[in-house]
C-alpha cells in the first residue's frame, strides 16, 4: 500500500465507524474521505462536522445511467446531520457529481418476540415504524404533509406521497431518486408529488 494511501485511508477512517469494526469498502472510504475532505477545507461546515461520522455508504441506481449516492449515519446523531443537512448535501454532491446525495439513520429492525414470551419490542423498531422513519430521512429537507395508497386491480398497492411545497427548489429535482432509494432500502414502490394548491 502507497504511503498516500496509507495516510488517506487513516484519515477517512476517523469518519466511519461501522459495525463489529467491519472493513470499509473502497466506495464507502471515499465518502469518509469527502467528510475528511469537507471537514478541513470548509470553514461555514467545519466546526459542525467535527463530530460527525457515518456508517456506511452505497450506490444506488436511479433511472438511466444515473446514481445515488445512500449514506447510512449514526441514529444518535440524526438531529445533528439535520441541522446541516441542505449545505452538506450540497457540497458532497459537488463531490460527487452527478449523483444525489441521501443521508438515512440508521435503525435495527427486531423480529416479533416469540408467543408467550415476556419480551417487548418497541414500537419504534417494528418494520412499520422504520419503513415511516426510512421514508421520512430519504425526503429531508421536505416534510411528508399526506399520504394516499392505491390499490391496483392486480392486488398491488401504490403509495402517493404528498411532500411539502415550501422545500420544491431543493427536492424537485430529486423525487425519481427518492422513490429508487426508497425502493431499494423497503421494497415498496411509492410515488412522490406536492399537493395541488386548491382554487
Amino acid at each position: 500500500m502507497s504511503a498516500a494511501r496509507f495516510v488517506k485511508m487513516f484519515t477517512s477512517r476517523k469518519k466511519i465507524h461501522k459495525d463489529k469494526d467491519a472493513e470499509p469498502t473502497e466506495f464507502e472510504e471515499s465518502v469518509a474521505q469527502a467528510f475528511f475532505d469537507l471537514e478541513n477545507s470548509n470553514q461555514e461546515l467545519k466546526s459542525e462536522l467535527k463530530d460527525l461520522y457515518i456508517n456506511s455508504a452505497v450506490q444506488v441506481d436511479v433511472s438511466g445511467n444515473r446514481k445515488a449516492v445512500v449514506i447510512h449515519v449514526p441514529y444518535r446523531l440524526r438531529k445533528a446531520f439535520r441541522k446541516v443537512h441542505v449545505r452538506l448535501v450540497r457540497e458532497l454532491e459537488k463531490k460527487f457529481s452527478g449523483k444525489d446525495v441521501i443521508l438515512i439513520a440508521t435503525r435495527r429492525i427486531v423480529r416479533p418476540p416469540k408467543k408467550g414470551s415476556a419480551a417487548q419490542r418497541p414500537r419504534s423498531r417494528t418494520l412499520t415504524a422504520v419503513h415511516d422513519a426510512m421514508l421520512e430521512d430519504v425526503v429531508v429537507p421536505a416534510e411528508i404533509v399526506g399520504k394516499r395508497i392505491r390499490y391496483r386491480i392486480d392486488g398491488s398497492k401504490i403509495i402517493k406521497i404528498f411532500l411539502d411545497p415550501k422545500e420544491r427548489n431543493n427536492t424537485e429535482y430529486k423525487l425519481e431518486t427518492f422513490a429508487s432509494v426508497y425502493r431499494k432500502l423497503s421494497g415498496k414502490d411509492v410515488v412522490f408529488e406536492y399537493p395541488v394548491p386548491e382554487a
